[in-house]
């Protein structure tokens, strides 16, 4: 079956689901695609910073967003030896340290008013697995697999949005330069203990980092940073004594560590990497957020970084410039705030320990 469309956008992640709805409130037809069977299913960072609010405000969609469930971060705390050695709280204009969003609450936050509108269409269940281009060199569309399926959709521009596995880069043979951190990540998830606050917690194992991140409906995310590939040989040895340096540094969080992970099997591994391409697209398709500049979980940045590239360059977008769009608008627009991104990252990641230097005083 054939389709057709004025941007084809493949990946409902957040940049994928906001480009969506700003394109299709400016006229233009769009079809969203998704890999998976629902939305919601792939993990994608969870966590709004002020960038990010202040993107979902300026289209008045943070109320929608924020009807369906968030929860307001009141303060960092820096825990050594089972107890908090320094606090800090958020200045009084922001009201957070940021906020946790359930993916699919941003997601339905975004798209519940754009599914109104006539001219937009949201494939779910649907792979990509050919471009389309051109005897002059132009992406025109893309040929895809829809519930098993092929059908093709023509368009004047593609949207790489699916991450940092990005299909849309590679099809376009788009180089990446990839670079590793020196940590992989282990994710794990407990119940919150009543009356737990919102908050962030962050301590010492080793030299390595491990957070704590209050989250909507009652739970606390937890994030270990292990040696960069460890985890083959780490997961070999004994799980008790791994464990219970997490029980050591948070006391009150012991009988849920322990009833809720008593295996290895209970944490999620991340492969820590972050990437950029000199090149953010070509003729007839743009790539944005995750699929051109990765970045690593330090400071939650991914998510509302890919907002922001959406916010701009749905600006650059409209009926009469999709035919003739210069990506490197989009690009000279958003690289360089993307530079500074990943430079303070690698600045937090490297002076991390740093915080717990005076945690005797």
């Amino acid at each position: 079956m054939n389709y057709q469309a004025d941007v084809c956008i493949v990946g409902a992640g957040p940049g994928g689901a906001l480009l969506s709805h700003l394109l299709a409130k400016k006229g233009l037809s769009v079809i969203l695609l998704e890999q998976n069977a629902a939305l919601g299913q792939a993990f994608r960072g969870e966590h709004l910073n002020e960038e990010g609010e202040s993107v979902l405000k300026s289209h008045q969609l943070f109320e929608a967003v924020e009807a369906l469930g968030i929860l307001r971060m009141g303060k960092l705390e820096y825990y050594a030896e089972g107890r908090a050695i320094k606090t800090i709280l958020p200045d009084d204009a922001v009201g957070h340290l940021g906020i946790h969003v359930p993916q699919a609450n941003l997601l339905k936050g975004i798209l519940q008013e754009t599914q109104n509108f006539p001219h937009f269409s949201c494939f779910l269940n649907t792979k990509v697995t050919q471009l389309i281009v051109d005897s002059l060199g132009r992406y025109t569309g893309v040929i895809a697999s829809r519930d098993g399926k092929t059908i093709e959709i023509s368009s004047q521009l593609i949207i790489g949005a699916d991450g940092r596995y990005s299909t849309i880069r590679k099809k376009a043979h788009i180089e990446i330069q990839k670079h590793k951190h020196g940590f992989d990540l282990l994710w794990a998830k407990i119940p919150a203990p009543r009356g737990w606050e919102p908050s962030i917690k962050m301590a010492l194992i080793g030299d390595k980092q491990l957070s704590l991140f209050t989250q909507v409906g009652g739970f606390i995310q937890i994030g270990w940073n292990i040696e960069q590939g460890s985890f083959p040989q780490l997961r070999k040895k004994a799980f008790t004594p791994f464990i219970q340096q997490l029980s050591d540094q948070f006391p009150e969080l012991s009988d849920y560590v322990n009833e809720h992970i008593r295996s290895w099997q209970d944490f999620v591994v991340l492969d820590v990497f972050s990437s950029h391409c000199d090149c953010w697209g070509t003729k007839g398709l743009v790539l944005l957020g995750d699929a051109v500049h990765t970045m690593t979980p330090t400071g939650a940045f991914g998510l509302n970084s890919a907002l922001k590239d959406a916010d701009c360059l749905a600006s650059l977008l409209n009926k009469d410039t999709l035919v003739h769009f210069n990506v490197q608008d989009f690009q000279q627009m958003r690289e360089q705030a993307i530079e500074e991104v990943l430079a303070k990252q690698i600045v937090k990641e490297q002076t991390f320990a740093a915080n717990f230097i005076n945690k005797a005083s």
